[in-house]
């Protein structure tokens, strides 16, 4: 196995209130606090009301697999060893429309076409890609890793 590190987020502030939670294993998903509208991916104003009084916000982490892809190519060298690994667009419970993309794990890989149905219930999960880097991704409710 290599000792590569994989690409790590920029340090921004708009985004490290969620990578902070996320090394809590947390997620937090930025609102609005002037309407309550979840933004994803976050930004400096909300679209729905135009207040530039955003947060982030711990969520449930439940969400339905709304889209998902296979990859077998890796886009980073971290990744040629872990390759291949399914990329998901998972839609969270609390809003509707409210999407976020991650990985989809605790499925078997060689049967994924079986394994991973659009509509199906996934909750979050944390992996610790090393170097502090921790991301959230999804797995089938119930499945431990």
């Amino acid at each position: 196995m290599s000792t590569l590190l994989p690409p790590a987020p920029p340090d921004d502030p708009l985004t490290s209130f969620f990578w902070e939670a996320a090394r809590r294993n947390e997620l937090h998903i930025q609102r609005c606090q002037a309407c309550g509208t979840y933004i994803h991916m976050p930004r400096p104003i909300c679209r729905n009301c135009q207040s530039f009084d955003l947060a982030g916000e711990r969520v449930s982490g439940r969400a339905t697999l709304y889209s998902w892809t296979q990859t077998f190519k890796a886009f980073h060298p971290y990744f040629v060893e872990r390759v291949p690994y399914v990329i998901a667009t998972v839609t969270l419970v609390e809003q509707e429309g409210l999407q976020l993309m991650s990985n989809l794990v605790g499925i078997d890989q060689a049967n994924v076409d079986e394994e991973a149905r659009m509509g199906m219930d996934v909750e979050v999960d944390f992996q610790d890609l090393g170097d502090g880097y921790i991301v959230p991704v999804f797995k089938p409710v119930g499945v431990a890793l």
